[in-house]
């Protein structure tokens, strides 16, 4: 039977048949339990289970909506979507030694009117309902402390996300670079959330209403970052996540990353529609603060548009020459050229958006925009396409992005329809994964996913149609409870057993019969040793007889 761990503690779970509530023998936790007891399912929760525990949320996540797909009625699959939803930690209370849930990611909306609650409900029977329903009280009377507290708090104009210290303890390069950063932006007259200070007289208290009401006012998020790694930690990620998706809902606002001692392809792929700064370039502060300021709209002598009128920025016949030279310098695939004639124009206004277009089709050797489509490769980490979206609008940054997504998509459909392995699938299956919102790619994610399993499907019956001893047919036995609960692999693997120990017992018998047989022929050559030795003892004799007659 799968094992399962327990959500609070981690503990194994001694479950009995036919109940879907049981009591944790360690933390002594009543909790709820999934309805797909095969071991693909008990694998899955416990590896989404130990990541929420770890407060990896988002990756979490992602595993419980794969459950969800692969057992659409297991209600514990929605109510894991419940827990990453609301950043639910389970931890030990002090007093009474219990597990109790905290939160980490507030939302306003109530428990009982989220949908994935709503959905485990659906799905649970009586005993996972009461559960449920008393987890969700919980968790609302948390929403409600929190929120209080929120209400309560001053807006930020500036939100500072970065990692304070290192393994061993030690303050990081990050830590240090966001001070400075914090004391030049409250010089310029910003309100900024900076943890090391903003928190510091907060010890011992719950930091997640003032995290929550920092992220939902502040205007700019400067995600500051030495190493990729320290832009992935747990915390720095759920901080720069959350503040992803409510730039989504209001475009008003705007994340920057900041990094320095790292290649910009590093940061995490999140990242890679955005403008992001080098800090070890001179004026970089100065640059951050002209753009925070613009966000603000407190930057003085902005010109400003009536209502319905659009600005037009002034460009000189001498930018359009070069332009147009630029251009021409692409068409004949004259890469350094045309670098030299766009690099001209930006001399000229340097924020000129086309002058990044150009510079983007001579860095990926393409001669138009248009042809940007053909590279079937991701191009949007470009320094040019970044600076070509920042100043060239929204209409500009929507059809460079479209280009960029069609050419993925085209290529990843290309990969798709000539695959004929597992390692092209996966290839495939990863570009769609890159434009999950682009067309059907979702859809084309389940269709590599079902042809890979198809091919190790057909591999596993073509290990099992020649496996001819015990080895062959375990080995095919293993390829085939890799599949899971694809197809009739559960069946295939009944059947592989039963081969596998029918081939040992006509292996024994032979090693038995070819023993018997060297046996036979061993006692057949000692009898015909003693018959020669008993003739050669005549011989020597009659010899010796008849030479002493003579």
């Amino acid at each position: 039977m799968a094992v399962f761990k327990c959500k609070m503690c981690g503990g194994s779970l001694e479950i009995t048949e036919g109940l879907t509530v049981c009591e944790c023998e360690y933390c002594g936790t009543q909790q709820t339990l999934p309805k797909a007891h095969d071991d693909v399912a008990a694998n899955l929760f416990n590896r989404a289970n130990n990541l929420r525990s770890k407060s990896e949320f988002d990756k979490a996540q992602a595993l419980y909506e794969k459950l969800v797909t692969n057992y659409p009625k297991d209600s514990e699959s929605y109510w894991g979507l419940v827990l990453c939803k609301y950043g639910i930690e389970y931890v030990e209370d002090p007093v009474t030694l219990k597990k109790i849930p905290t939160c980490h990611r507030t939302q306003l909306e109530p428990v009982q009117t989220d949908t994935d609650y709503i959905a485990a409900l659906e799905h649970s029977d009586a005993s996972q309902r009461s559960v449920y329903e008393r987890e969700a009280a919980e968790i609302d009377r948390l929403q409600k402390d929190i929120l209080a507290i929120v209400h309560n708090e001053k807006p930020f104009d500036v939100f500072i996300c970065y990692k304070e210290t290192d393994a061993d303890g030690k303050r990081t390069p990050d830590s240090v670079i966001a001070n400075d950063i914090y004391y030049q932006l409250t010089q310029e007259g910003f309100k900024v959330f900076y943890a090391a200070i903003t928190l510091e007289d907060k010890l011992g208290q719950a930091y997640e209403p003032y995290i929550y009401a920092a992220l939902h006012s502040a205007k700019v998020m400067l995600v500051i970052g030495t190493k990729p790694e320290y832009f992935d930690a747990v915390w720095v990620r759920n901080e720069w996540s959350r503040y992803l998706k409510i730039v989504r809902e209001d475009r008003s606002k705007l994340l920057i990353p900041c990094y320095r001692d790292m290649d910009a392809y590093d940061l995490p792929e999140e990242f890679s529609h955005l403008q992001a700064q080098d800090m070890s370039k001179i004026g970089f502060i100065n640059d951050v603060i002209r753009g925070i300021k613009k966000v603000l709209n407190t930057e003085k002598n902005e010109p400003k548009a009536s209502k319905g009128s659009v600005v037009h920025k002034t460009t000189s016949t001498n930018v359009e020459n070069l332009l147009k030279r630029g251009n021409l310098a692409l068409e004949d695939e004259k890469w350094e050229e045309a670098n030299n004639f766009f690099e001209q124009v930006l001399n000229e206004n340097v924020e000129e958006y086309r002058a990044y277009v150009g510079l983007l089709c001579s860095e990926m050797n393409v001669s138009n925009e248009n042809d940007l489509v053909k590279l079937q490769k991701d191009f949007t980490k470009s320094d040019n396409y970044r600076k070509a979206c920042r100043f060239g609008g929204k209409e500009i940054e929507k059809r460079l992005f479209e280009y960029n997504q069609q050419g993925l998509y085209e290529k990843a459909t290309l990969l798709f329809n000539q695959a004929n392995s597992i390692e092209q699938c996966l290839e495939a299956e990863n570009v769609f994964c890159e434009i999950t919102d682009y067309l059907d790619s979702q859809q084309m994610i389940n269709n590599c996913q079902q042809k890979r399993l198809q091919i190790e499907y057909d591999n596993a019956q073509k290990a099992l149609s020649i496996a001819k001893s015990e080895e062959d047919f375990l080995i095919a036995q293993q390829q085939f409870e890799q599949l899971g609960i694809y197809s009739d692999a559960k069946e295939k693997v009944i059947e592989c057993s039963e081969k596998a120990k029918k081939a040992r017992l006509e292996e024994d018998e032979r090693i038995k019969a070819e023993y018997e047989e060297a046996k036979i022929e061993s006692r057949k050559e000692k009898k015909i040793s003693v018959l020669i030795f008993i003739a050669i003892g005549c011989i020597a004799f009659l010899i010796t007889y008849f030479l002493g007659i003579g």
